[in-house]
């Protein structure tokens, strides 16, 4: 039997059994079972997490990858990751250790305290924490404590999520969470329902939220040839961004790669891509990236004001800068984000 810690978000029912209020499937879960994402289990009446300080997966990586480009440009982020998640997404990349729970297995992983945490993303210079890899609600206890002492360290908190956390449970960890980067599969519900078992008006709900609080928030779009890439779709999916969360909020649309259940799609066309981000641009978006394709155009940031390039990318690796404390060199406009300020010499 895996470890236990005492969950949070839950209230008890009749019969022993508890509905967890973490995320926005709301479990009803019986003596002895467990939830959708697998990694939280009712023992006797009480909700317990499986997974606390069980890290499967960690390492500093450049914040450019989760994809945030708005966030402290060109730093590292001591990324951190347990099994399981919440969604059954069809085309999950990192399937291995996010669907281990639901095949049935108990949660793996090497016990690192919140401490430890710490200090290893100090020792590797990262200026943040991203909680990521899998879906950090499922891992919320862990992520609160760590959260909490990287405020104190004086490095930023995010969460790469699929957007499904409770309202409750998203204001709880609001004074410490600094920014994300939401994942909006699509604007179709029957695919969403389809693809990753979830409703699309609950990931909307969850974005107002993250709004709402005043969380930065970045969206990424993974377009899946046939499944989600509909022209129409994509630019109710824009107008919805530049509406409820604000045009300076970054929309990166990225490719997709034959993998886990839909090995029988095909890989993304570059101009998919390079058409979203025309869409998106169109929709009054500050900032359109594109991303799994080589795309010169579109790593780049530009300013909002004169549409110069003001940050230069190739890959993960920020080459060079145009802003004189986070504002354009030509136009003095500002970049939106969180330490655009603070990025290196040029």
């Amino acid at each position: 039997m895996s470890e236990a810690h005492e969950a949070m978000f839950w209230k008890p029912l009749a019969d022993n059994r508890v509905e967890c209020d973490l995320c926005r499937f709301h479990c009803r879960i019986a003596s002895g079972q467990r939830g959708v994402c697998g990694v939280r289990e009712n023992r006797e009446g009480q909700l317990v997490t499986l997974v606390y300080g069980l890290c499967v997966a960690d390492g500093a990586d450049p914040i450019e990858k989760k994809p945030l480009y708005h966030v402290l440009p060109g730093s590292r982020s001591y990324s951190i990751a347990t099994v399981g998640c919440n969604f059954r997404c069809l085309h999950c990349q990192n399937h291995q250790i996010a669907q281990w729970p639901k095949q049935g297995r108990e949660p793996i992983g090497s016990y690192l305290s919140p401490e430890d945490v710490i200090q290893r993303a100090l020792a590797s210079d990262s200026r943040s924490i991203a909680y990521t890899y899998t879906e950090p609600t499922i891992f919320f206890e862990y992520a609160y404590d760590t959260a909490r002492l990287a405020k104190e360290a004086g490095l930023l908190n995010l969460f790469v999520t699929n957007g499904y956390t409770t309202t409750q449970a998203l204001t709880a960890i609001a004074p410490y969470l600094d920014a994300a980067n939401v994942d909006l599969k699509g604007f179709n519900s029957k695919f969403y329902r389809e693809v990753t078992g979830a409703e699309l008006s609950e990931v909307l709900e969850t974005l107002r939220d993250y709004r709402r609080l005043g969380i930065w928030i970045e969206v990424t779009t993974l377009l899946i040839p046939g499944h989600n890439d509909d022209e129409g779709e994509l630019r109710e999916l824009a107008a919805f961004i530049a509406s409820d969360l604000g045009p300076q909020t970054p929309w990166h649309v990225t490719g997709f790669y034959p993998t886990y259940r839909m090995q029988d799609v095909s890989p993304t066309p570059l101009r998919t891509l390079q058409r979203a981000r025309q869409i998106g641009l169109e929709a009054g978006l500050h900032y359109v990236y594109t991303g799994n394709r080589p795309d010169d155009e579109g790593m780049q940031t530009y300013c909002s004001g004169c549409g110069m390039p003001v940050i230069r990318r190739q890959g993960f690796e920020l080459l060079g800068h145009s802003l004189s404390n986070g504002v354009c060199r030509e136009c003095g406009v500002a970049v939106a984000g969180l330490g655009v300020d603070q990025i290196g010499p040029a």
